[in-house]
């Protein structure tokens, strides 16, 4: 009976333990936090807020948080398998254009070997291009123009064997500025193409 007893509290912990939720908030690709998670306990009380890459808060026994710490080799560890089970992150590209026209500038021409080499290095690539415009112009003509780039860069891909498939585009126009600037303003960071590849 008193074994029984001991094997059933021990049944206990482990079941009570293995239902504690960890959150690790990991680095992006240059080692930074890609952004901020605010982790709510179920039970109430104050939510912890995770900012810095492996930052972690674990619920406890009681339904709260527990703050931490780790680091990327338990990281590995712990989750290995998961990470590696996981489709590679997200990558952003920019690349910018000469006033009115849905030509690269020749800075921006450079990157189209990188922007490749990441498609290349997925096996089932997934592409975005979002094509934008600064504030010269009419409204209606920047969303033709935006459309204009990311077509443009789309036919460049699709001339390096890209799959059109895997290329969605859409255009912009002026609405999401990276610069906001006064209408009829000419804004050289505001006339690019955004590529996601995931």
């Amino acid at each position: 009976m008193k074994r029984l007893a001991i094997t059933l509290a021990l049944s206990l912990m482990t079941t009570a333990c293995a239902h504690r939720d960890t959150y690790v908030l990991l680095p992006d690709g240059s080692g930074q936090a890609p952004g901020a998670l605010t982790i709510k306990p179920a039970e109430g009380g104050n939510a912890l807020k995770l900012d810095q890459p492996y930052q972690t808060a674990r619920s406890t026994m009681g339904g709260g948080l527990e703050a931490g710490r780790t680091d990327e080799q338990e990281v590995r560890k712990r989750y290995g398998a998961a990470i590696d089970a996981s489709p590679p992150p997200l990558v952003r590209f920019t690349l910018y254009f000469l006033e009115g026209s849905d030509e690269l500038t020749a800075a921006s021409k450079t990157e189209l070997v990188a922007i490749l080499a990441e498609i290349k290095a997925r096996p089932v690539p997934d592409i975005v291009i979002v094509g934008h415009t600064d504030r010269v112009g009419m409204v209606a003509d920047n969303d033709r123009l935006a459309l204009r780039r990311a077509d443009s860069f789309r036919k460049k891909l699709l001339q390096q064997g890209i799959a059109d498939e895997a290329i969605q585009t859409a255009g912009r126009g002026e609405r999401e500025p990276l610069v906001n600037t006064p209408d009829e303003t000419p804004e050289p960071r505001n006339r690019r193409v955004e590529i996601l590849v995931r």
